[in-house]
């Protein structure tokens, strides 16, 4: 079976529309087609794919991660507090900044699950990742738990 890197992904030869979508239409995947469209908001799905994108991508530090999070326009990340155990990283400027709040409403576990994926390899550990905060909530920001697992 052949299988994409991340490097792969970065060889872009579109003349005339380059390399950039539209925040749209990421949202338009994201909400509509994945959260709307599939059975559970589509949890499952956004957590499979996202833990593996984290996983396939070239970083081997935490600064790394972040660091290719903000350049791919996922949003922010900023570590807030780290022990033994737990890390809690908020996201600024994050892709639901801007839409209407539903209160009670978390959608950001893809971007959740990009993280862990991430996470999971520089720090050789089992985690979890959960979406505690959601700008679409009402929050001022999407913030993270991450709970360190071995």
């Amino acid at each position: 079976m052949n299988t994409f890197t991340f490097e792969d992904l970065k060889k872009i030869d579109r003349l005339k529309l380059g390399e950039d979508v539209p925040l749209e239409l990421y949202r338009a995947i994201r909400l509509i087609g994945l959260n709307q469209g599939l059975p559970m908001e589509g949890k499952t799905t956004t957590l499979t794919i996202g833990r593996k994108i984290g996983s396939s991508l070239p970083v081997e530090t935490v600064e790394d991660l972040f660091s290719i999070y903000e350049e791919l326009k996922i949003g922010i990340p900023v570590l807030l507090e780290k022990t033994e155990t737990t890390m809690l990283i908020r996201v600024e400027d994050c892709f639901c900044e801007g839409l209407p709040i539903q209160e009670g409403k978390m959608v950001c576990d893809l971007e959740g699950a990009i993280l862990e994926g991430g996470l999971s390899k520089v720090l050789d550990k089992k985690l979890s990742v959960f979406e505690i905060k959601c700008n679409i909530n009402g929050d001022e920001h999407c913030e993270y738990m991450v709970r360190i697992l071995d």
